[in-house]
């Protein structure tokens, strides 16, 4: 009896301190409203995952987060699409960990991973980005796109929301040490986007991709170089002794190759089957609806994504078949 009592009396007092961090939580943007929960994926590695939807469905939480809480600091994957989404994230975590946040790696340069670095960066964390994202910044696209989504993603995307550049670019793989935990960091260049990292966490062995994966849904393909994509999938496969995978967008793999063939084999359908077409010199419409699609079009997204998918693909393979 007294045991239970104690159980129960520590229980209540855990669940006041995390409630009391939770409501003493200083939010300086305004709230989002939408559902995000820390998952927890192994002794140091946690992580939130966004809804599957086009970018500005969910108030913009469409894509994920990791959180790696070592011995004296904790380390964030990918700053959400939003400064709200940010603050979200950092009151979950301040119901499980006071320690400071001393970076934020960012997978790759797209806005639903990137509108959200202002709330670290204000809180003193160091951005590290791969080579290539500050030609992006510098771009008229960067504007572009954050102007579009301070209209359609406002109140939580608004004029003081801001991009923000990285404190380091990296231009080969790193090794970060610290007590607890070994973080190493690849640099892809040019695969899903114009610059790719991703990050293999230690001893935990969790491999966070960024969207070079996307899971159970369709990928993204946007601007990507679809063929040295595909390159860094088959080097991804060949890598041993993982044990979780979080990609960008899409639920955790427990069985990382899987999660990484179910990528790989879609950009290897649409290279292969309109670069037969593109080589036949056929129109984009009349070989898109001459291709068999029902491997994918059960899987999320596919609607919403795959024609633009493939009409990037197809625009890819004509600059490869024209310049090669």
């Amino acid at each position: 009896m007294l045991k239970h009592m104690l159980c129960t009396i520590l229980l209540v007092s855990l669940w006041s301190v995390q409630s009391l961090a939770a409501a003493e939580f200083n939010f300086s943007y305004p709230r989002s409203t939408v559902s995000m929960e820390l998952q927890k994926v192994s002794e140091h590695v946690y992580f939130v995952q966004g809804a599957t939807g086009v970018a500005t469905d969910n108030q913009g939480f469409i894509s994920n987060a990791t959180v790696i809480i070592g011995d004296r600091a904790i380390t964030i994957v990918d700053g959400l699409g939003s400064p709200s989404l940010a603050e979200q994230l950092l009151s979950e975590i301040r119901k499980i960990s006071d320690l400071p946040v001393n970076r934020v790696i960012t997978t790759h340069y797209h806005a639903e991973h990137i509108y959200g670095l202002q709330v670290f960066k204000d809180l003193g964390a160091r951005i590290i980005a791969p080579y290539g994202v500050d030609q992006y910044l510098a771009s008229k696209q960067a504007a572009e796109r954050l102007e579009e989504r301070r209209f359609s993603l406002e109140p939580w995307v608004n004029d003081d929301t801001r991009l923000i550049s990285p404190d380091e670019i990296i231009r080969e793989s790193i090794v970060i040490k610290e007590p607890g935990i070994t973080m190493t960091v690849n640099y892809l260049g040019k695969a899903h986007s114009d610059a790719d990292l991703t990050v293999l966490v230690e001893p935990d062995q969790v491999f966070i991709t960024g969207d070079v994966i996307f899971e159970g849904r369709i990928p993204f393909v946007g601007d990507s170089d679809s063929k040295a994509w595909l390159e860094t999938l088959d080097k991804m496969a060949e890598k041993q002794g993982v044990t979780a995978l979080i990609p960008g967008h899409g639920s955790l793999a427990r069985d990382p190759l899987k999660a990484i063939k179910l990528t790989r084999d879609y950009l290897a359908y649409l290279r292969e089957q309109l670069g037969a077409g593109v080589e036949e010199m056929m129109s984009f419409d009349v070989l898109y609806d001459s291709i068999d699609w029902s491997p994918f079009e059960k899987l999320p997204a596919f609607e919403l994504g795959n024609r633009v998918n493939a009409y990037q693909v197809f625009l890819a393979l004509e600059k490869e078949l024209f310049t090669n």
